[in-house]
């Protein structure tokens, strides 16, 4: 039964080949041996495809938009994110110290009410959108934070998105303050 395995194998082989190659030359015409096998070819990654690998939700992501307006850095926050926003629209009109939802944020700080992050390093950054990481102090405590800042509604909206121990869970939408 063994005897006829081998010819029946080789012939299914020989089947499922499509025909004529398409290549000429030495390379074209060299076999490959049973027992030897074929390695097979390296993956091709695009350039700028590295994600991460601490940062599982990227890989899900779409590609980083191209840049459009301000330049940016890799160790700033983009120019378009900066600037006062608050959940609570409220707040925005809330005199300082009583404006509990607000946010600040320049070139490379987040000044919430009662904390300050301080920018540690840029993940994955774009005009509209950040992903970087942060050492925070507030009320006598000091911690890490990821997030990720993406603007929405044409620049009206910022989305904020935690990861890590003590993460937030799921989105927090901003509105930019006037001024």
């Amino acid at each position: 039964m063994t005897r006829f395995t081998l010819p029946a194998a080789l012939l299914l082989l020989a089947a499922c080949s499509g025909g004529k190659d398409e290549e000429t030359g030495p390379e074209a015409t060299a076999t490959i041996g049973p027992l030897q096998k074929a390695e097979p070819p390296a993956p091709v990654e695009p350039p700028g495809a590295a994600v991460d690998a601490d940062l599982p939700e990227a890989a899900d992501e779409a590609p980083a938009k191209p840049e459009t307006g301000a330049a940016v850095d890799g160790k700033t926050i983009p120019a378009a994110i900066r600037g006062r926003w608050a959940l609570k629209v409220a707040d925005c009109k809330a005199r300082k110290g009583t404006d509990l939802t607000a946010l600040t944020i320049d070139a490379t700080n987040l000044r919430f009410y009662e904390s300050h992050g301080e920018l540690a390093r840029v993940r994955e950054s774009d005009a509209t959108r950040i992903v970087a990481d942060y050492k925070f102090s507030g009320e006598g405590v000091e911690w890490d934070r990821r997030m990720r800042l993406d603007l929405a509604d044409g620049g009206k909206t910022l989305v904020r998105r935690d990861s890590g121990e003590g993460a937030a869970a799921g989105a927090m939408r901003y509105t930019r303050c006037a001024g």
